[in-house]
């Protein structure tokens, strides 16, 4: 595994260790503050309070609102007055770790992660050498279809991009209301994604420098191939996987579309009377051979300056490795967190009744998809400022007054200029 650059970690090494106030006190219930604002936690923490007698987890809810809560753990972080376990999307842990945000569970976790998560997902919480965060879930694409429409109309789910296009371009002439899929607006995910599946690396090192590559070739292979999509009116355009989204998809506008694992379980809550007619198959690659990416997955930090770290990293291993903990994350209906230690994967498949997807065995899927993720991605430490310029641009490419490749561009440079401007080095 290749270690992060030491600039990642020239401001934080005084979070490498944190106060324990259980040592010397086994008798006493230690309390654990535990923010989150993943579905399903309030049940998480009682399932563990019920379980461990010692401990007493307090759940205290977070804005839904990503910007928000990364902004609200950012203050916490330089006023001390921190949590001791909170949510870290993959997305955000290198921003959080270079901000000196996080404690160093090497000693005390870095064993767990080796033995227990594939590489793919080690790479996403491992920097510099250190372990930062436990992963709870892994995030594997996949493509959703009508499997009713495309039976009806003698269509198969595509295995190559070139398939996709096809597709599309039949799903339209079938019926001109209709698409096969949705470029996004006001998200980015969908399209780091992509690009990921394609071999793009965003960010890398260089010695002590970053590398930044948001516009490599592999990546503007994908706006090209999602510019043309998008100019040919082959796919929709939505802000997001919000609103006008799902009313597309109940009036059956949509008839496919590219998520994660977790899209499974919202699509099944969102639009429940379309019951049996959805199914689900990997990526489309572009060789035709398994090759796949994650949109999302998070994991769980201790924050630095936590008072109860012992305590919080029990609860951090039961939430995110043990069969109880995901079972507890599955009393909410709408989960389906695929998990990140695989070994648990039967325990979320048994938790999955598979009647919306016609009895189809998803997690069989996903676990394909899990196995084909591209290795060696990983994030960079200014990825708010990536998130906000691709917010600010996507939405000109489809009033036609910006064009992708550009996008990527202008994003590379903002990224670059927001690392430099942290005080970070960026190789040329």
């Amino acid at each position: 595994m290749v270690a992060l650059a030491a600039a990642l970690l020239l401001s934080v090494t005084a979070a490498c260790s944190s106060g324990d106030s259980t040592q010397g006190a086994e008798s006493k219930v230690q309390e654990v503050t535990f923010w989150s604002f993943l579905r399903g936690s309030d049940t998480v923490a009682a399932a563990f309070n019920a379980s461990h007698p010692g401990i007493k987890v307090k759940f205290v809810t977070q804005p839904a609102s990503t910007t928000d809560y990364y902004n609200k753990l950012s203050n916490a972080i330089k006023s001390g007055d921190v949590p001791d376990v909170a949510v870290a999307e993959y997305t955000r842990l290198p921003e959080i770790v270079s901000l000196g945000g996080a404690t160093d569970l090497s000693d005390q976790a870095g064993s767990l992660v080796d033995k227990t998560f594939p590489d793919p997902v080690q790479d996403l919480v491992q920097l510099g050498g250190k372990t930062w965060a436990v992963p709870r879930d892994a995030s594997p694409m996949v493509y959703f279809y009508r499997k009713d429409f495309f039976d009806a109309h003698h269509l198969t789910a595509p295995t190559t991009w070139a398939e996709y296009k096809e597709l599309a371009a039949k799903v339209k002439s079938v019926d001109g209301d209709k698409r096969a899929g949705a470029y996004l607006t006001n998200n980015y995910n969908l399209l780091t994604a992509l690009s990921w599946q394609a071999g793009g690396n965003w960010f890398g090192t260089e010695g002590d420098s970053w590398k930044i590559g948001i516009d490599d070739a592999a990546s503007l292979k994908v706006a090209s191939y999602w510019q043309d999509l998008v100019s040919d009116g082959l796919v929709s355009t939505l802000p997001d996987y919000t609103d006008q989204f799902w009313t597309d998809v109940q009036k059956e506008k949509l008839v496919g579309y590219f998520c994660a694992s977790w899209c499974a379980g919202n699509l099944k809550a969102t639009v429940p009377d379309q019951s049996g007619d959805w199914a689900v198959a990997e990526l489309p690659s572009w060789d035709g051979t398994s090759s796949s990416a994650m949109w999302g997955g998070s994991s769980f930090v201790i924050p630095k300056g936590a008072e109860n770290s012992a305590a919080a990293l029990e609860f951090i291993k039961w939430i995110t490795t043990d069969a109880k903990g995901v079972e507890a994350w599955y009393a909410n209906d709408a989960t389906s967190m695929y998990p990140a230690k695989k070994a648990l994967v039967t325990t979320a498949k048994s938790k999955f009744t598979t009647d919306y997807y016609g009895g189809q065995d998803i997690f069989s899927v996903l676990t394909d998809s899990y196995d084909s993720v591209e290795p060696d991605w990983r994030w960079g430490p200014t990825m708010a400022t990536t998130e906000s310029a691709f917010a600010d641009r996507l939405g000109k490419v489809t009033s036609g007054s910006a064009r992708l490749p550009d996008v990527y561009r202008q994003v590379q440079d903002a990224t670059v200029k927001a690392t430099r401007d942290r005080g970070l080095t960026v190789a040329q």
